[in-house]
C-alpha cells in the first residue's frame, strides 16, 4: 500500500535520520513533506540536501511545507501551501509550470475547485480527527471525499490519522493519507513498526 503522505516531525533529530530510510524502505510512502516550522531557511536547506538523496533512492516525492520560493531552488522538490501561504505565494503558483505542489482546502469543495484552477497536483482536506500536530481550526467530514472525487484530482486526507481509522478515508475516496504523530511520536511503536500497521 503506497498511499502514505508522510509528514516530518517538527525537529529532525539523530533518531529521525536513523529511522527515516528504514521507514521509506517499507515502500508504503508516496510523498514526504518536510514540515519544520521553527527552522531557518538555512537549516531547512541543509536538511533538504540531506533528505533528497534518501527520498530519491526510494522514489518518494519530497515536498516542502509553506515555502514555494525555497522549493523552486531544487529540481525535484515540490511544495505544499496552506491558504495563508497561498495568498503570499500566489504569483509563484500562477507562473509555476512544472513544479509539483498541493494546497490545503480544509473542509471546502470551493477551495478545492480554486486550487484545481491553479493547476495544483493535489488537494488536501482535514482535519478528519483530533490531532496534536497542529491546532485544528477546520473539521472535515468523510463525505467531502466522495464529493471531491468528481473534481478529478488527487486527494490527501489529513488530521489525526492512525491505523484504526485510515481505511474509512480510503474507502470514501482519499488517494493518500497524511500521517505524522502516529509514526514519529508513538509511545507504543517504533516508526518502522508503526508504519507497518498500514496494510
Amino acid at each position: 500500500m503506497k498511499k502514505i503522505y508522510l509528514i516530518s516531525p517538527n525537529k529532525l533529530s539523530k533518531d529521525f535520520y536513523i529511522f527515516f530510510p528504514k521507514v521509506l524502505a517499507t515502500r508504503k510512502v508516496k510523498f514526504f513533506q518536510l514540515r519544520c516550522k521553527n527552522y531557518s531557511k538555512k537549516i531547512i536547506t541543509k536538511h533538504i540536501k540531506r533528505i533528497l538523496p534518501i527520498t530519491e533512492k526510494y522514489k518518494v516525492k519530497l515536498i516542502l511545507n509553506d515555502d514555494a520560493h525555497l522549493a523552486l531552488k531544487f529540481k525535484n522538490v515540490g511544495f505544499h501551501l496552506g491558504q495563508n501561504d497561498l495568498r503570499k505565494s500566489r504569483e509563484i503558483v500562477i507562473s509555476n509550470k512544472k513544479q509539483f505542489f498541493g494546497i490545503t482546502c480544509h473542509n471546502s469543495l470551493n477551495l478545492a475547485k480554486k486550487a484545481i484552477l491553479l493547476k495544483s497536483s493535489y488537494v488536501a482536506f482535514g482535519a478528519f480527527f483530533s490531532t496534536k500536530t497542529k491546532t485544528v481550526k477546520f473539521v472535515a467530514k468523510k463525505n467531502i471525499l466522495q464529493k471531491a472525487k468528481k473534481l478529478n484530482t488527487k486527494i490527501v486526507a489529513i488530521g489525526g490519522i492512525t491505523n484504526k481509522n485510515y481505511k474509512d478515508l480510503l474507502e470514501y475516496g482519499a488517494d493518500f493519507i497524511a500521517i505524522s504523530s502516529f509514526i514519529w511520536k508513538n509511545k507504543q511503536f517504533t516508526p518502522i513498526d508503526a508504519i507497518k500497521l498500514f496494510k
